[in-house]
């Protein structure tokens, strides 16, 4: 989602840093660059012209045109008015004083919403809530079925009635509020049905259901590969229920993304979440700045930050990171750590929140999704000696080892050396850095194995231009 205005965006930015002043006419050309990006993401032509005419206003003025790094001044007023756009400010999923919370979903068929119940009650769960979800959708065939199923995947209880007893819609999300009360459940997410386009009778059990149990948040789920289309159900969407708040689902698809830009600003919602992949973890909260610096190419540390904290325990870090001090690093440690990068996502999805890397970059990335699966199995097929001490690994037991994971003695002979290799420039570089506090790339141990090498291109990235050094990672067991 969005590479393509990213790198067109991007690529305006830095013909104007190749200039030592700017004038008028620079800001004109570049606006009219920013204008076509936008339009070519999809972005809704009356939005793409008030942002353009906005940006154009503040980046002429003498404060900019004048300034001695007036391009980085005009990336500035760029970024300030795309968070404006998207909203300012994180808007947070209102709770109620008063238990359960309801949350009403609604939107068009295929849209995600019963995936993105299951998302919704995973996320409150491990934030210590007790969720409820509630069948709603008695129309669509099997999304009773999906709704159970993807309650026990997340543990988490689901409220249905029989077929046979025939209640609508409203009287289902009723009943269920009052068994939530009953059973103490603090958020109750109703799954409503959808249509393959509007119609009144969608809109008026929609709004029954709003005047029965009045929900605390109505949220829209709208499919970010719905493009303009979305904005004109969205409207109406908001004119007859008032929705509260949007989520966009399916952000990890090929779309140009020019919805996501629009819907809020025509319809003066808020985006609350955003759906970035199928797993039930792929939730993330919506924040303004956040995407309007990784449109500019400029990351999303921040995101990456919360990520690592989530998938890395902090006590087992501090273990990892004596064992790192000590030189006691095992293959059972690189087991855990690689178990840990699983828990972080796709690679390529991490590699996107960094300042400086764009699709282009990543294109000349070969990432292999099969490569860590195959590490694991040759570590899963030792002893738990061998892991603690893979000198044990004589040639017979490489063989057996090889016909335990289904792979070459070869290929085993290669991981063993890498990871050889790994375990001396960890001790090297953990002997070279004060205290022995800072490792790789000067993150906290236990995060990640190697810390910078990128998986599937030999010998991992070199450094940044602008670095202290143009030096490659050295090559470990996961980045071939």
């Amino acid at each position: 989602m969005f590479e393509n205005l990213s790198d067109k965006l991007q690529g305006v930015f830095s013909k104007l840093r190749g200039k030592s002043r700017l004038s008028e006419s620079d800001i004109n050309e570049a606006m009219r660059e920013v204008r076509l990006a936008l339009l070519e993401a999809d972005v809704n032509f009356k939005i793409v012209k008030d942002f353009t005419e906005r940006v154009k206003e503040r980046a002429i003025g003498v404060e900019v045109l004048e300034s001695l790094n007036a391009a980085q001044q005009v990336v500035k007023v760029v970024n300030d008015e795309l968070v404006e756009l998207l909203g300012g400010e994180q808007s947070q999923i209102n709770i109620s004083q008063t238990p359960p919370t309801i949350l009403m979903l609604c939107g068009l068929q295929g849209a995600g919403k019963t995936t993105l119940c299951g998302k919704l009650a995973k996320w409150y769960k491990k934030q210590g809530r007790n969720p409820l979800l509630v069948a709603c959708d008695i129309y669509r065939p099997a999304a009773v079925k999906q709704l159970h199923v993807l309650g026990e995947q997340v543990q988490v209880p689901v409220f249905s009635l029989p077929a046979e007893d025939k209640m609508s819609p409203p009287s289902i999300a009723r009943s269920a509020i009052e068994q939530a009360r009953k059973d103490g459940n603090d958020i109750v997410i109703l799954d409503t049905a959808g249509r393959l386009h509007i119609d009144d009778d969608l809109m008026d059990e929609l709004g029954q259901m709003k005047a029965w149990v009045k929900p605390n948040e109505i949220l829209l789920v709208v499919d970010a590969m719905i493009g303009q289309d979305a904005v004109n159900f969205a409207q109406e969407f908001h004119s007859r229920l008032g929705i509260t708040g949007l989520v966009m689902t399916k952000m990890d698809g090929d779309t140009r993304g020019g919805a996501a830009l629009s819907i809020r600003a025509i319809t003066s919602v808020p985006i609350k979440f955003l759906g970035t992949g199928e797993k039930l973890d792929a939730l993330e909260p919506f924040y303004p700045d956040r995407l309007a610096s990784r449109i500019l190419g400029m990351g999303d540390i921040l995101s990456l930050i919360e990520k690592a904290q989530e998938a890395v325990d902090e006590k087992s870090a501090e273990v990892m990171e004596k064992k790192l001090r000590e030189s006691r690093f095992d293959l059972n440690d690189f087991l855990e750590q690689m178990q840990q990068m699983k828990r972080l996502g796709p690679i390529e999805n991490l590699l996107k929140m960094l300042p400086g890397v764009n699709s282009k970059m990543l294109d000349e990335v070969v990432i292999d999704p099969k490569l860590m699966p195959r590490k694991e199995a040759i570590v899963r097929s030792m002893t738990m000696a061998e892991r603690r001490d893979p000198a044990l690994l004589n040639a017979s037991r490489r063989k057996r080892v090889a016909t335990g994971c289904g792979q070459t003695v070869q290929e085993v002979n290669q991981f063993l050396n890498e990871f050889e290799q790994m375990r001396k420039t960890i001790k090297m570089m953990m002997g070279n850095s004060p205290g022995g506090k800072q490792g790789i790339g000067g993150a906290r141990q236990g995060s990640m194995v190697g810390g910078g090498g990128i998986p599937g291109k030999r010998g991992g990235p070199k450094m940044p231009k602008g670095g202290k050094s143009g030096a490659k990672f050295p090559r470990f067991p996961f980045n071939r």
